[in-house]
């Protein structure tokens, strides 16, 4: 079975983020830059998967140059190769955009199955794999917390609010999955000593047959016209019990359209 996963390169969500004065993209060339923690699970869950049916593991990013960091910690994991799609026309392509970008890239892996994390740490949009799947003509199997594969099926808890969900598909398939999941490995000394090996190809738009207006600021379908600093917290409203607490707190909570 030959996997791919989608792995995206973020600034730490730890760390204090920013958009760009200049065109109000994410800032990353001066933060500090990770792999999306929801994708280590994805690398994980398809590691774990050719562990027990055999097969190949490939890593796919879409990203600028600096995007390699992540692509090396990936394969440090344990997955063989990757693929990394760069072009300056990229930058500032909506998610319409990038699904176009990676369905055509897997679609010259010729995989089984594409893993990825349920979203990331600075869009959280929640869509890639829907899109990606449509794209594909695949069934897109979504928020998976348990993944189970047999032959050619596989069969999916789904996170809901309520419980879990279970659905069945068979391959290909997008799946995308929570932290819920399983525990992410850390790489070995081994592992990462082995990454620097691994091959890692590089695609270009014109690899990929894609025109530059079709992605970037060009091909977008959503733009962000202005951005501000979250403001700070206020302080809060305290209710003193002279009798009357509970119903000061239910017409407080009312007020703020909680109840």
């Amino acid at each position: 079975m030959k996997i791919v996963v989608l792995v995206k390169q973020v600034p730490d969500s730890g760390a204090e983020r920013s958009l760009r004065t200049d065109d109000n993209t994410v800032e990353r060339a001066s933060a500090n830059n990770v792999i999306n923690e929801m994708d280590e699970y994805a690398i994980e869950e398809a590691l774990r998967i050719k562990e027990a049916h055999g097969g190949e593991v490939v890593v796919l990013t879409m990203g600028p140059d600096q995007a390699t960091e992540s692509i090396r910690k990936a394969l440090s994991m344990g997955p063989d190769a990757a693929v990394h799609v760069v072009d300056p026309a990229l930058h500032g392509s909506c998610a319409v955009a990038t699904s176009k970008v990676l369905a055509k890239a897997i679609e010259g892996q010729n995989a089984d199955l594409v893993i990825c994390g349920a979203e990331s740490t600075d869009a959280r949009t929640q869509v890639m794999a829907h899109m990606i799947a449509e794209r594909l003509g695949v069934a897109a199997v979504t928020g998976a917390r348990k993944l189970t594969i047999e032959g050619t099926g596989l069969t999916a808890e789904r996170q809901t609010d309520e419980g879990y969900e279970v659905v069945t598909a068979s391959t290909p398939a997008v799946v995308s999955v929570w932290d819920t999941i399983n525990e992410p490995r850390y790489p070995s000394f081994k592992g990462i000593m082995a990454a620097k090996k691994k091959p890692v190809s590089t695609l270009s738009l014109a690899d990929l047959g894609i025109e530059a207006g079709e992605v970037g600021f060009d091909g977008a379908t959503s733009t962000v016209l202005d951005h501000g600093k979250r403001p700070p917290r206020q302080g809060g409203n305290a209710v003193t019990d002279d009798g009357e607490g509970g119903a000061k707190l239910v017409e407080y909570l009312a007020s703020e359209k909680f109840v």
